[in-house]
């Protein structure tokens, strides 16, 4: 198979195309023919060594944590899911960025949403549940949302106005608009945070998520008033000092199905902001590493 790979840890340019064995799924996997694969943090972190202490990685390796395609070989085990069945969903920390992958944990891609927008779902839309499941019931609370134009951001503040919350987003101004198009009421992040949210939550903000790691959590958690009100999924050395919700991403079909249930009902579309084909995938993982996204970068195989 054709495959994104890095041989060694470095920049952008240290990927290379070129052809790598085809995978085969375990008990409990299913191999997908990867229509598109998503670029997330953790990929360029990982391709520059940055987690190298953390997560060594047997190399070469092929970057990408979540993909989309269609089932083309069953793992032993498994149920629910044919030969031919259009999935979304997550693998190995490594991987996804090929033609073939296997998946430990999909759903099935509702017919709403196209193969980047599947293929953008499965990390953000799990990391973001998790996240919003740590802080309880989100009816008829307002919730903070800090980092919400990114990809893990709106899914959030999209799965939580679904669950009934009033959200506010943070954002820079040029993705104002955006976060109101995603159901958020915008505000800009920074220096004087805890006043531009008196003016549009006079009542106060019941519970916030972190999905930015800009620093903010000694603000949060005083504008919430109580460390268990905030969770994190991006700071997790200032969580942990803070005795905030510290979440990681998890490979869970349950989440991804739910998030598939909301985007069938019209609720939840991952929002994609660039697709590269593969050959440009050292131009994704540049765009992604200089930050500022709106939604997500998607790698179209």
């Amino acid at each position: 198979m054709r495959a994104a790979r890095f041989h060694e840890y470095g920049g952008a340019e240290s990927l290379v195309i070129e052809q790598a064995p085809d995978p085969h799924p375990g008990r409990g996997e299913i191999r997908v023919r990867v229509a598109a694969a998503s670029v997330n943090p953790i990929d360029w972190k990982l391709r520059a060594g940055t987690l190298h202490q953390l997560i060594p990685l047997e190399r070469p390796a092929i970057p990408g944590r979540d993909a989309a395609g269609v089932v083309d070989e069953i793992g032993d085990g498994v149920q629910g899911v044919s030969i031919g069945d259009r999935v979304f969903g997550l693998g190995g920390v490594t991987g996804a960025t090929a033609e073939l992958v296997i998946l430990s944990a999909w759903a099935h891609a509702p017919d709403t949403w196209n193969d980047e927008q599947a293929a953008g779902a499965g990390l953000a839309s799990v990391t973001a549940m998790r996240g919003l499941n740590a802080l309880g019931s989100l009816a008829g609370r307002t919730l903070l949302v800090e980092g919400a134009a990114g990809g893990v951001g709106g899914a959030a503040v999209e799965i939580a106005v679904a669950q009934g919350a009033t959200v506010i987003g943070t954002a820079s101004e040029r993705n104002h608009e955006f976060l109101t198009s995603l159901g958020a009421v915008p505000t800009t992040y920074g220096p004087g945070l805890a006043q531009r949210l008196f003016a549009l939550a006079p009542h106060g903000v019941d519970i916030a998520l972190d999905t930015a790691a800009s620093g903010s959590l000694d603000d949060l958690v005083a504008i919430t008033g109580d460390p268990t009100r905030v969770a994190t999924v991006a700071d997790h050395a200032g969580g942990q000092r803070l005795g905030t919700h510290v979440v990681n991403a998890e490979n869970d079909s349950t989440l991804l199905s739910a998030a598939a249930e909301l985007g069938r009902q019209g609720r939840y579309t991952p929002r994609i902001e660039q697709t590269y084909p593969l050959e440009r995938i050292a131009d994704a993982h540049a765009h992604a590493e200089r930050g500022r996204t709106r939604g997500k970068i998607v790698i179209c195989i």
